[in-house]
């Protein structure tokens, strides 16, 4: 079985947050591996007007049957009301680095 490589990516307001989900869901073999990145500024509309705030990103690599499984898991820790949470499709990789994420998450590696 071919797996298809994805990057979820969410935003927190404190480093700490996202160092967390990042922690959380390696830990978990959910993903294999998580990249924390800031602070970024972010704008967006929120309740009828538009708002900017300082953010951290967090970009995890897992592959598409792993994403309810993730995106409950960031929901379950994340302390925004409406958590960024999109998974981006990965059209080219290293077929050694999809190899290597396959067999770091909890899931059937030997069917790659």
């Amino acid at each position: 079985m071919k797996h298809e490589l994805i990057v979820i990516v969410t935003t927190t307001e404190k480093k700490e947050d996202a160092e967390k989900i990042a922690e959380q869901l390696v830990k978990k073999r959910m993903c294999a591996c998580a990249q924390v990145s800031g602070p970024i500024n972010s704008w967006y509309w929120w309740e009828g007007k538009v708002e900017s705030s300082e953010e951290w990103q967090v970009k995890l690599k897992t592959v598409a049957e792993k994403y309810g499984e993730v995106e409950e898991a960031i929901k379950a820790i994340h302390p925004y009301d409406l958590p960024q949470i999109v998974a981006l499709p990965v059209a080219n990789a290293l077929k050694a680095y999809t190899d290597w994420v396959v067999d770091n998450l909890d899931t059937n590696a030997g069917d790659k």
